[in-house]
């Protein structure tokens, strides 16, 4: 089933399904979709937004835009890697539909990520009110706003962005010319975004904003992922 843009609203049968590396996604039989993949929710985050993203970026202080929180698991990693790569990120997320808080606990994303350690922090980052900003451990600031991507009106504002939407034939209204000329103009020059969809309307799309795309090899389980530079 595909929505557009206002039409689209949180799914209500939002399952957990431990996928093939151990770590949790969420299942929506009413969407036909899979929040990351089952070949390995956190082996895809750690393939398309860490290493293909944020270890591609060029810099140690970074602001990083986050399209589709969902489940924090890319927040999370970031977190993370910030601490062992002795980075200073400022993280921001946008998230109009917020997964429910009791459904994201049941997922114990800290669990793939060394345990305890992690939990309290975490915790902090998503259950804080939209806007609040949270200073955690390693140079790692984050916040999120309820908002969609078609509000947003940033410019030159952030070095690194991982879209996370819903595939586009879920939310076909994620993956069009306007919105990715808005990300655009919200990305510093030089700065970069990464996504699992390496669809050709995607990347028309992208391409038609004035980012520079390319296709790289996917995560498992799947052929392709795609990152664009933004170009002077």
């Amino acid at each position: 089933m595909a929505y557009s843009g206002d039409a689209f609203q949180q799914p209500e049968d939002l399952v957990p399904v431990r996928t093939a590396d151990g770590s949790f996604t969420l299942d929506s039989r009413h969407l036909g979709e899979h929040y990351h993949s089952l070949h390995g929710a956190a082996a895809e985050s750690r393939h398309v937004y860490i290493r293909n993203g944020l270890c591609a970026s060029v810099g140690r202080k970074l602001a990083v835009l986050e399209v589709g929180l969902g489940t924090g698991l890319n927040a999370l990693l970031t977190w993370t890697e910030c601490v062992q790569r002795n980075l200073q990120v400022d993280y921001v997320a946008l998230e109009p539909f917020p997964v429910p808080q009791e459904v994201r606990a049941a997922m114990a994303h800290e669990r793939i990520v060394g345990g305890v350690a992690w939990k309290d922090g975490f915790e902090a980052m998503m259950t804080a009110p939209p806007g609040v900003r949270q200073v955690l451990s390693g140079g790692f600031s984050f916040c999120w706003q309820k908002m969609r991507v078609q509000q947003l009106e940033d410019r030159n504002a952030f070095d690194l962005v991982f879209y996370d939407a819903f595939a586009p034939r879920v939310q076909p209204a994620m993956w069009t010319g306007d919105v990715f000329g808005r990300v655009a103009r919200a990305m510093r020059m030089g700065g970069l975004l990464v996504t699992y969809c390496a669809s050709g309307n995607a990347r028309r799309a992208m391409a038609a904003a004035g980012l520079q795309v390319e296709r790289l090899a996917g995560p498992p389980g799947k052929r392709e992922m795609v990152r664009a530079w933004k170009r002077g």
